[in-house]
This record gives C-alpha cells, structure tokens and sequence, in this order.
C-alpha cells in the first residue's frame, strides 16, 4: 500500500521554526557563563545556582515524553503555540527574581512550559515532509540549535556586563513574543487523534518504539552521542580558562565557533543523508567527535583549540540530526517517537556533564578528554555495522521491502 504524500509546509515555516529552536537554546545555554555574577547578585555559593543548570535539562528531557501524545491528541499547532507563549511569560518573569531559590525554581517552570516547543516541531517536520527530503529541513532546525547554543554562552559572556542578567531573560522573552505573534499565522492544522491516549497506551507505544531493533540502535546512539558532546562541551569554559587564562570575552568568543557549522552547514550536511543516506555519515560524526576530544587533551596553541572546537560542532551536526531523521521514520506516533528522543537526548547531556566532572576533578582534564575521545572511537567503529542498512530510499520500481529500514 503507497505512503500518501505529506501535505506541503507553508512558505516560511521552516524559517520560523528554526529561529524558534535558536532562541530557546540561546536561553538554556546562556546560564553557565553568568553563574558566578547570578552567585553574587544572590549572595549563594556558586554550587547552589548551578543546580540551576539540571533543574532545566532535567525536567524539559522528562516532560518531553508529555507532550509528544499531548500532540497526538490535540494537534502539533496548539501544543506548539501553547508551549511558545508559556516560555515568553516565563522567561520574562524569570528576570524579576531576587534569590537563587525563586531563580531556580522559575527555570524548573520554564523547563517544563519551553519544552513542547522544539521537539513538536521536529515532529510536525516528519508530518510535512517526505523522508526522502526530511534531512535538508531537519538541517536547518539543528543548525539553529547549535547556532542558539553558541550564540547563548557568547551572549551569556559578552552581554551580562552590559544589559545585565535580567536584561539576557527580558531580550529572550521579547524574542519569544515576536516568535508567538509569527507562529499564529504560520503553523498549520496537523491530522489529530480523535480520543486522548490513555497512559497504557502511550507506555506501550513508547515500549514499542524500543523493541524495534531500529529504534534501540539510535535512541542508543542518540544518548551515547549526547554523553559524549555534552560531557566535554560543557566543561571548554573551564578548560579555557585554566588552559590559557580566557576571561568571560575570551571563553565567550572562542565558543561562538561552536556553533557556526550547523548554522552554516546544516542544510547542507541534511541533504548529504538526504541523497546518500546516513550510513556513512553518522559514523563519521561520531569519529570526528573523538578525534577533537583527543586533539584537546593534547598541549595545543589556542588557535588550534579553536579549530578543535569548531570542528567538534560539526561532528555534533553530522550525527545528532541524521539520528533526528531515523527517528521521524521508526513504526509508531511521530509525536512518541520525537518525545522519546529529546528524553533520551537530554537525560544523555546531564549525564555526560556529570561523567566528564566525575573523571576530571579527580585527573584533570588530559584524562577525561583522552577516555572521551577513546570513547567516541569505539562507538564510532560499532556505528558503521549497525547503522549499515539507513541508505537512501530505492527508486520507483525498486523492491520496496529493502527501504524499510532508511
């Protein structure tokens, strides 16, 4: 029986989700630069505002695994916009918090409220576009994640000292409104399941999403991937500065390069899959991940380390978003297969902060990037065999039976 063919996505959508996807990353990932200024404003030790950091990633991966049949039900239109006016609102209030407790506990809220928004959009992705063309829009969608990710520690770095931390939240929240008034006129009706799923249903949905060999394979990969990156990304603000004595400017500048690749070259590294599959690219991302984490844990001159950083970015973009696309195309609820692969994306960067912090504060950075980079290695020579078969769609007239598993 023939696939019937997506409807077609409005003109400028794709704009708007990708900016969407900037701008909520920016906000996650400006915290960590201006945890020692937000220590003093508050008069707490730093240790207590950084629980600040997992009270966002924590809940946002979790509540994740909500909304995807959430939008099954109702529609990825209403849950988008929905989760978009939570994250204006509570961005902007977070900038009139006075203590570390109401701080952390307006990210935890912010968390909870954002988190529909990117991942539902990369679902309502696999509802308009084909497979065949789904990695050039998956593309620009990761690239502005990573785009947000380093514009957020850059701006986090550079902007504190001049509009101020509350200053950050009030720019991101005017951002959001500007995103939401857009987004009414732009999102689309999506199909909707006329009942609202029982928590059986989606529990075993989920399950069945992890008994297809497919899907164990990348979700495994998804976390893994995540550990990985996020262990020692999180950790290059610390590495500069104890490495080469980078103040807030230099730390912030040299994280900008992280993400220019998937910014640049998202689309590009999406159309690539697109034509000749992920196979071969998944693989190639996780090796170059590693190689950029051994190339750190050498004595390098700073401007080799930046050339590490940058090119770790892209070994980011040529796995995390391939692995997206295979998810937009398991068996099962785009909604519960996209929820289940932020979930599992999100608990692997908590993880790899906390594991790459259990390895350094005992060694030092050499160890713990050596063990990641020899880590990511190994993951990446197991990929080729188990990511052999996602190559591109046959042809027309072609035996169906063999695209199954693109």
């Amino acid at each position: 029986m023939s696939e019937q063919s997506p409807p077609a996505a409005p003109r400028g959508l794709l704009a708007l989700l990708t900016a969407a996807a900037f701008v909520i990353f920016a906000q996650i990932f400006m915290v960590a630069p201006i945890l020692p200024r937000l220590a003093e404003v508050f008069r707490a030790e730093p240790g207590l505002v950084g629980l600040a950091v997992p009270a966002y990633l924590i809940p946002y991966g979790a509540m994740v695994l909500v909304w995807g049949p959430a939008s099954e039900h109702l529609g990825r239109r209403p849950v988008i916009l929905a989760s978009l006016a939570a994250f204006t609102v509570l961005v902007g209030v977070t900038a009139l918090t006075g203590s570390s407790g109401t701080f952390i506990g307006m990210r935890l809220a912010t968390a909870i409220g954002a988190s529909g928004v990117v991942p539902i959009s990369l679902a309502l992705i696999g509802d308009l576009y084909p497979y065949q063309g789904r990695g050039y829009a998956l593309g620009w969608l990761f690239g502005g994640m990573a785009g947000g990710m380093a514009m957020g520690a850059t701006a986090g770095a550079l902007g504190e000292p001049l509009i101020g931390w509350s200053g950050l939240f009030l720019a991101a929240a005017a951002a959001g409104l500007v995103l939401l008034i857009a987004a009414l006129g732009l999102l689309p009706q999506t199909p909707r399941v006329a009942t609202p799923p029982r928590l059986r249903t989606v529990a075993a949905g989920y399950t069945a999403l992890l008994r297809q060999a497919r899907g164990r394979r990348t979700y495994g990969y998804v976390l893994l991937n995540a550990v990985l990156h996020s262990g020692v990304y999180t950790w290059l603000g610390v590495y500069l500065h104890q490495q080469f004595g980078l103040g807030e400017f230099g730390i912030g500048l040299t994280l900008l390069g992280y993400g220019i690749p998937g910014l640049l070259l998202g689309p590009v590294i999406g159309r690539l899959a697109d034509r000749y599959g992920r196979a071969r690219i998944i693989p190639a991302g996780i090796a170059l991940g590693g190689v950029c984490a051994l190339l750190l844990a050498s004595p390098l001159p700073l401007v080799a380390v930046q050339a590490s950083i940058v090119a770790l970015s892209l070994g980011y973009d040529m796995t995390q978003p391939p692995l997206g696309g295979i998810v937009t195309n398991l068996h099962g609820h785009g909604g519960l297969a996209m929820g289940l692969n932020v979930f599992t994306l999100f608990t692997g960067m908590g993880l790899g902060s906390l594991v790459f912090q259990a390895l350094l504060l005992p060694t030092g950075f050499g160890v713990a990037l050596s063990v990641f980079g020899a880590g990511a290695l190994l993951a990446a020579a197991f990929a080729v065999p188990v990511f052999r078969h996602e190559r591109p769609h046959q042809r027309p007239g072609k035996r169906r039976g063999m695209s199954s598993s693109t």
